[in-house]
């Protein structure tokens, strides 16, 4: 992977993570809170885990080893969570933008929650991230439709569609 694929990816991650948040802002309180009885409860639960790995991933590959995911309790209400989220989001593109060639091929060893310790190339790593937060994303699409909210896509092609439109513009 190169590091202009990978800032894709990231941008790709970054606008998808945004239009998500946007189709949860309408939620009222007890709806974002509702457990549905989802891999993470609620919608809440289940966008504070996707933030959270992405605030331990970070802090991996900022050779730290994070004790914990995020507590979905920390954020009480939908605002806290997106002040959080765009913080996050903003550390993880300057991230991505700053990887060269030689930083995303490099083995990279981390130690997950359990103590466990891998070793992967950076780039690998890199790519489960946005995996991740998109097969979660799906559930919150899921959790919104049992809200009888109105989910929004952010399939990949997209991104890619939305972002060729706007180069012709």
């Amino acid at each position: 992977m190169t590091p202009e694929e990978l800032r894709n990816l990231y941008h790709f991650n970054a606008w998808a993570n945004q239009r998500t948040l946007n189709s949860c802002a309408g939620l009222a309180g007890e709806q974002f809170l509702k457990p549905l009885g989802s891999s993470f409860s609620s919608v809440r639960d289940t966008l504070a885990h996707i933030l959270g790995a992405e605030c331990i991933w970070l802090e991996r590959w900022l050779g730290r080893s994070p004790g914990g995911l995020l507590k979905a309790e920390d954020f009480p209400d939908f605002a806290r969570l997106r002040a959080r989220w765009e913080d996050q989001g903003r550390k993880l593109l300057e991230f991505a933008h700053s990887r060269t060639q030689e930083h995303l091929d490099a083995p990279m060893q981390i130690r997950t929650l359990d103590g466990t310790i891998y070793t992967h190339p950076l780039w690998q790593m890199m790519q489960h991230l946005v995996n991740h937060g998109s097969y979660h994303r799906g559930q919150v699409a899921t959790l919104l439709r049992q809200l009888g909210a109105p989910p929004v896509a952010t399939d990949l092609i997209r991104f890619y569609r939305e972002r060729a439109a706007q180069a012709t513009a």
